[in-house]
């Protein structure tokens, strides 16, 4: 049944995002090339809204057959779609910046709150802080992931690539830990919303025929915090493995704000200053720099998270083995691609 499902939003998910891509036009989801652009033709985007449809009918229907049985699915999908919304109105027409991060930051403090009795607060209370100090620290970083990872699509493939990637490690790093783990509706939530992602995936590989736009980046940004978050509430995961899955983007988009504030740059307007869109133009493919950060994440970050659930006493070292490296490689590209 769970992969009869799975195909299911697959293909709703594909043919859905064939539905936007032919009326592209006439609802005004034309992207035009501009000095930032990493495309060189107006494409079709908006694709996010097939992954949100086809992920939440099916997580309406799991509610519908009380397989997801309490609210807190429920106040989740909302909030998600609650983002995808405000999100899909700023591609449409243009929504403030003020009022976008509020919403970010009101869904990401619901979303804690309601997660409020994480275990978060034992696992990460390195210093005895107050658990309320906590909450607001997580409010920011899920605020700060959301809009980084909106930062990261820029060029074909690559942010529905990393989360497919980080989705199915955090499932496959939980089942080898627990075996038994694919009896709980959480975990078969996860590889829905891969399923979905796949199905656009297919139309936004290069030459990309469909663009995600902010509709979908945003909304798979915030279910993967809530993943995150539950994962380590349920201790399937840790709050080391998800850092460490997340590395390549949060370098990448970490590294450019820091970079663009130091030396006085225009840091809150969009800019193709990232070292993934830098890479794309020096090589002029965008299938190479995906396959890259697929390679990078598979071969290097994948096995330190496994490494940190077998001897999670050295999670903080290992942390810092994934990051060093990655840190280290952006100020050569830096000097490299200037």
């Amino acid at each position: 049944m769970i992969f009869i499902i799975i195909l299911v939003v697959f293909l709703s998910s594909y043919l859905g995002s064939l539905i936007i891509c032919q009326h592209a036009e006439r609802l005004n989801l034309i992207q035009v090339p501009n000095y930032r652009s990493s495309h060189k033709k107006p494409t079709p985007h908006g694709g996010g809204l097939a992954i949100v449809f086809s992920f939440c009918a099916v997580s309406a229907w799991l509610l519908w057959q009380q397989a997801l049985g309490y609210a807190l699915f429920l106040i989740v999908t909302a909030l998600a779609l609650m983002i995808a919304l405000i999100s899909l109105l700023d591609d449409l027409f243009f929504i403030s910046r003020f009022i976008r991060i509020s919403i970010h930051l009101a869904a990401s403090l619901i979303l804690i709150l309601g997660l409020s009795n994480l275990a978060l607060y034992s696992e990460l209370n390195f210093f005895g802080l107050p658990f309320w100090l906590i909450a607001i620290g997580f409010v920011f970083i899920s605020t700060w992931w959301i809009n980084l990872f909106n930062f990261m699509d820029g060029i074909d493939g690559i942010a529905a690539t990393q989360s497919i990637f980080m989705l199915l490690a955090a499932a496959g790093l939980s089942f080898v830990i627990n075996p038994e783990i694919y009896q709980e509706t959480l975990w078969v939530w996860m590889l829905y919303l891969v399923a979905a992602i796949t199905g656009f995936l297919i139309l936004n590989w290069s030459p990309a025929k469909l663009f995600m736009g902010d509709v979908g980046s945003t909304f798979i940004a915030f279910m993967l915090v809530f993943f995150a978050l539950s994962s380590i509430y349920l201790n399937w995961l840790n709050y080391a493995v998800w850092g460490i899955l997340a590395a390549l983007f949060v370098t990448d988009a970490s590294f450019t704000l820091i970079q663009r504030i130091i030396t006085r740059q225009a840091w809150r307007e969009a800019h193709c200053s990232h070292a993934y869109q830098r890479l794309a133009h020096r090589w002029k493919s965008h299938q190479k720099v995906t396959l890259l950060y697929l390679g990078i994440n598979l071969f290097w970050l994948l096995p330190l998270a496994y490494l940190v659930l077998q001897s999670n006493q050295n999670a903080n070292l290992y942390l810092m083995i994934a990051y060093t490296p990655l840190i280290i490689s952006l100020f050569i590209l830096n000097k490299v691609l200037k």
